[in-house]
């Protein structure tokens, strides 16, 4: 698969293709090692390439920064999973009855700026994929009429850079259509910014995971309950 056809994929469709790759290389490097445990390490390695995507350009030169210290970090991410199956496993919680209060690197989820901090942040530095109307009309065939009314409904976060001109963030759209949840998250953290900083960020609320991984499971009312106890004031 070439580079432009890569392009062309969904951001669910390149972690699939990319857990089945790596899945395929275990069970060629070691017979030993078991279906669930191949499928689970796949997920991991799709879900780590697809987030990778969505990296501004200033943090995929960060990760760039630190390649050579990439294998003893995988190291410790793996062995950070392990123990935390181990301890569910012993807890009597493999089907996750008791989530763990604490994220796997035992690190509370970073308190996130201000509004008005945001304000004076370069989008490109901390949102992830941004696109204007026309790239999105041309690659996900939104008509730009859509786009609008979406926006006046507040079923789509649109960020302001510069003048009147707003880009999208990319990671909301999932076959072309903004996740559900968007609307209601906009309702309780008003500040368009504020709330996709929140959504794309670990979560306190819920338990270090990130809202906008959730609400693309369609994991609406989770997220929601937890921006309420989020949201200022």
């Amino acid at each position: 698969m070439n580079r432009f056809q890569i392009q062309g994929l969904k951001q669910d469709d390149f972690a699939e293709m990319v857990a089945e790759d790596v899945e395929r290389a275990l069970a060629h490097y070691d017979e030993a090692i078991n279906k669930p445990t191949m499928v689970s390490v796949g997920k991991i390695a799709g879900s780590i390439a697809s987030a990778v995507t969505l990296l501004s350009p200033k943090h995929q030169r960060a990760i760039d920064a630190i390649h050579a210290d990439l294998p003893g970090l995988a190291s410790k991410f793996v062995r950070a999973l392990a123990a935390e199956a181990a301890r569910r496993s012993e807890a009597g919680i493999a089907g996750v009855t008791n989530p763990p209060t604490t994220p796997l690197a035992d690190v509370e989820p970073p308190s996130l700026p201000k509004s008005d901090d945001l304000e004076s942040m370069l989008i490109e530095d901390w949102a992830g994929r941004v696109a204007g109307s026309t790239y999105l009309e041309e690659h996900l065939r939104i008509a730009r009429s859509t786009l609008h009314r979406w926006q006046r409904r507040g079923e789509v976060i649109a960020l302001r850079k510069g003048g009147r001109k707003h880009v999208f963030p990319l990671a909301q759209f999932v076959d072309g259509r903004p996740v559900a949840g968007i609307r209601d998250v906009l309702s309780l953290i008003t500040n368009p910014r504020l709330a996709w900083l929140w959504l794309t960020r670990p979560s306190a609320q819920l338990d270090g995971r990130v809202p906008i991984d959730l609400l693309r499971q369609d994991q609406v009312d989770e997220v929601v309950e937890a921006a309420r106890i989020f949201a200022p004031g």
